[in-house]
């Protein structure tokens, strides 16, 4: 995700945290310091790093059992919103789904459970709604189990694609295909985002207005990828591929490839040997990056251009292909059996397949 940095890998997933989570913490600390001093101020920067190390914990729940049906969680990204565990794939297993998606808000309740055991003491919902409040250790403690159950109760609504709404699609997917499923859990999700947004605006809530714009995006994003990956399914590489395109050699300058930028429509430039073989991609972003970093024009695109691009056969099928994509792709190379280049292919025409072909 872009804006966000890494903090190290911890279970086999990188931790990032986006920079907008600080400027969350900024705001919350200058709050409590005009209202409350320096010690407030401390006191309430504390409680939210301990609640997102809570949030930590819920999307490390999702990740480890997702490894336990052979899924790999690659990344988890802490927002100002919440926390978001990037699994590889979802499990096409609805057992599995619901195992996965329940595995986060549990996650909440047993700290919760925790916290209540070793004696989290006086707590109520006024603890919780007047940061104001003086409190002793134990109150903190109290008001962040409190927190750690209305977030295992908030992520179980079933507004798709939240934890409740997999369990909805999941428990849809027993009774009809995963498309018609995921469909209708989408559209309920959009009815309770927009419920949300209501709450929202009407109580002065800002988070909770963009926990639901999050939500009703989000839930029309993975509709369409669902029903795009069932398409997908019927189709190889071949159907779906550019065959006619410029390409680059290695030794192309800058100034040869803005010249091809300018006289064609492509958005990337396949760079190819002295045989055929592709050896990587330059794009306009490379491009453009490079002139605004006033790299001479005179420099050889194999310095600039984006290596490690995967590569299908002909015969791959094209869902092969997406998740290729989806990992960050510009392009997926489509070869021969020599090896040589036969054609690529972006996001951008496999949407324009779909359409083509009335799906």
């Amino acid at each position: 995700m872009t804006w966000s940095f890494s903090l190290g890998r911890l279970f086999g997933s990188e931790v990032r945290v986006h920079v907008t989570f600080f400027l969350l913490l900024g705001w919350i600390g200058l709050s409590a310091y005009s209202e409350q001093g320096l010690p407030g101020a401390i006191e309430n920067t504390v409680f939210v790093l301990a609640l997102f190390a809570c949030v930590l914990a819920h999307e490390f729940g999702h990740a480890l059992m997702a490894r336990r049906y052979g899924i790999a969680t690659p990344d988890i990204t802490l927002l100002p919103i919440g926390g978001l565990a990037r699994l590889e794939r979802m499990p096409s297993n609805p057992w599995h789904e619901i195992a996965v998606a329940f595995a986060g808000p549990a996650v909440n309740i047993a700290i919760w459970a925790i916290l209540v055991v070793i004696g989290a003491g006086r707590w109520d919902l006024a603890s919780l709604a007047d940061p104001a409040q003086e409190f002793s250790g134990w109150n903190f403690l109290g008001r962040l189990a409190l927190v750690n159950l209305i977030l295992a109760v908030f992520n179980l609504i079933p507004a798709f694609p939240m934890d409740g709404g997999r369990v909805l699609r999941a428990a849809l997917c027993l009774k009809m295909d995963r498309v018609k499923a995921t469909r209708i859990a989408a559209i309920a999700g959009q009815i309770a985002a927009m419920g949300l947004a209501y709450l929202g605006l009407t109580s002065g809530n800002p988070v909770l207005v963009l926990v639901a714009g999050f939500v009703f995006i989000a839930a029309n994003a993975e509709n369409q990828d669902v029903a795009m990956r069932a398409v997908t399914k019927r189709f190889m590489a071949r159907d779906a591929m550019i065959t006619s395109f410029e390409a680059l050699r290695p030794e192309d300058t800058l100034e040869t490839a803005s010249a091809a930028v300018i006289r064609t429509t492509q958005h990337e430039f396949p760079v190819l040997d002295a045989t055929g073989r592709p050896l990587g991609f330059m794009t306009r972003g490379d491009l453009f990056a490079a002139i605004a970093a006033e790299t001479p024009r005179m420099k050889a695109v194999s310095m600039l251009m984006t290596n490690d691009i995967p590569s299908v056969p002909l015969t791959a099928g094209l869902e092969t292909v997406l998740d290729a994509l989806h990992k960050g792709a510009p392009a997926v190379v489509v070869t021969t059996k020599t090896g040589a280049l036969a054609g690529y292919i972006t996001s951008e025409n496999i949407g324009e397949m779909m359409v083509v072909k009335g799906r």
